[in-house]
C-alpha cells in the first residue's frame, strides 16, 4: 500500500509539472529497484559466494541428497557460475583424504559454508576444524550427537556443525516391522564394520530393552570395511556367506545402517542368495528393483531441500548457533 500511494503521488507531481514522461521513466524505475531489492534473487546476487561441498563416498545416499541441495539453492537464487562458486570432492571412505584436501588443496581457500556428506566426512572434519571460524553443515549421518558435533535435535547447536541427520529412528523402523510382520521373532542383520554401523546398531540393542520390543531378537554377523569408492561390492561378497548361514534361522533380514546397503548390490544379493524377506535402508530398495521387500526410509531430496534452506540462512549472515539440527523426514516403500 506504501508503495501505491507514493506511485500516485509521483503521478499527481508529473501531471502537474506537464513532464509526464520523465516522471514515469522514474516510477517504472523505483518500482524496479523496489521488486528487486525485496527479492532472495537479487540479495544472492549481489555478491559472489563460495560453498565447499564433500561426499564421505560417491553414489548414494550422498548424491540424491546433494543434486536435492544444489537444485533448492538454484531455486532459491544461488546459482553455480553465476553468485555461487562450488568446489567438490569425495573423499572415497579414506577419513584421512580430508585432512589432505585441506591442507594442501583448500589451505588458502575462505568458504561461506562447508557441506559435509556423510559420517566420514563429519568425522574428519571435527578432528581439526571443530570450534574454529568454518560453518559446517552436514547431512546423511548417522549419530551426529555420538560423533561430538552437536548435542540434541532440540536446542542451538554449542559447536560450528548444524544439519539432518540420516536415519528413521531406530524405534519407528522396528514398529514398522512388527506392523507388517507381526509373527517375527528373528531378524538377521550382516554390517560393515564402519562407524555408522557402530552408532545405529548400539541404538538397536538398546532399543529392543523396551518391553514393546520383548519378542525380537536380532543376529548380527560383521564384515570388515573395505575402504575406497567400490569398496562395498567388496563388502557385499563377504556378507553373502552371512545370509546363507542365517537364512534358515531367522524371519527377515534387515539391512545395516551403512554404506554397504547404500548401494544396489546388498540388497539384490540378499534376494539372490536368500528366500527370507529384505527390510530395505531407502526407498530405492524396495521401489528401483534392489530387491528389498519393502523399506522405511528417509526422505533424501526432503533433507537436500532442507539443507539448502540452512545453507541460505547462513548465506544471509545468520548464526550457525541460530540453527536447530533436524531428523529427516520419513516414508515407507513396498515392492
Amino acid at each position: 500500500m506504501g508503495l501505491l500511494l507514493q506511485v500516485q503521488s509521483f503521478i499527481l507531481i508529473s501531471n502537474y509539472g506537464g513532464t509526464m514522461k520523465v516522471f514515469r521513466f522514474f516510477i517504472i524505475l523505483y518500482l524496479a529497484m523496489d521488486f528487486f531489492s525485496n527479492t532472495s534473487i537479487f540479495a544472492s546476487s549481489s555478491r559472489q559466494f563460495k560453498l565447499l561441498v564433500i561426499d564421505t563416498q560417491k553414489g548414494e545416499p550422498y548424491e540424491t541428497v546433494r543434486k536435492s541441495m544444489l537444485s533448492e539453492l538454484s531455486g532459491l537464487g544461488y546459482k553455480k557460475g553465476k553468485n555461487l562458486t562450488i568446489k567438490y570432492y569425495s573423499l572415497g571412505n579414506f577419513e584421512g583424504r580430508a585432512k589432505s584436501i585441506w591442507k594442501y588443496r583448500e589451505k588458502k581457500n575462505i568458504y561461506d559454508v562447508i557441506f559435509l556428506n556423510g559420517t566420514i566426512a563429519v568425522k574428519a572434519f571435527k578432528s581439526f576444524a571443530l570450534d574454529d571460524h568454518n560453518k559446517f553443515v552436514f547431512a546423511s549421518v548417522t549419530d551426529p550427537v555420538g560423533e561430538g558435533v552437536i548435542e540434541d535435535f532440540e536446542y542451538s547447536p554449542k559447536h560450528n556443525f548444524t544439519g539432518i541427520c540420516y536415519p528413521v529412528k531406530v524405534v519407528d523402523r522396528l514398529r514398522f516391522i512388527k506392523k507388517v510382520f507381526p509373527t517375527v521373532k528373528k531378524i538377521g542383520l550382516i554390517h560393515s564394520d564402519m562407524p555408522q554401523s557402530h552408532s545405529y546398531n548400539r541404538w538397536l540393542k538398546e532399543t529392543l530393552k523396551n518391553p514393546e520390543f520383548r519378542d525380537l531378537e536380532i543376529i548380527f554377523r560383521k564384515v570388515p570395511f573395505v575402504k575406497s569408492e567400490e569398496g562395498h561390492i567388496r563388502m557385499v561378497k563377504l556378507a553373502e556367506k552371512y545370509v546363507e548361514e542365517l537364512n534358515s534361522t531367522v524371519d527377515i533380514f534387515l539391512s545395516p545402517n551403512d554404506q554397504m546397503d547404500a548401494q544396489p548390490p546388498f540388497a539384490k544379493m540378499v534376494y539372490a542368495s536368500a528366500t527370507k524377506p529384505l527390510v530395505g535402508l531407502g526407498r530405492k530398495d524396495a521401489m528401483d528393483g534392489w530387491g528389498a521387500t519393502m523399506s522405511i526410509y528417509p526422505d533424501l531430496k526432503g533433507a537436500g531441500k532442507q539443507i539448502a534452506h540452512m545453507i541460505e540462512q547462513l548465506f544471509k549472515g545468520k548464526p550457525i548457533k541460530d540453527i536447530i539440527p533436524k531428523w529427516p523426514s520419513y516414508g515407507v516403500a513396498f515392492d
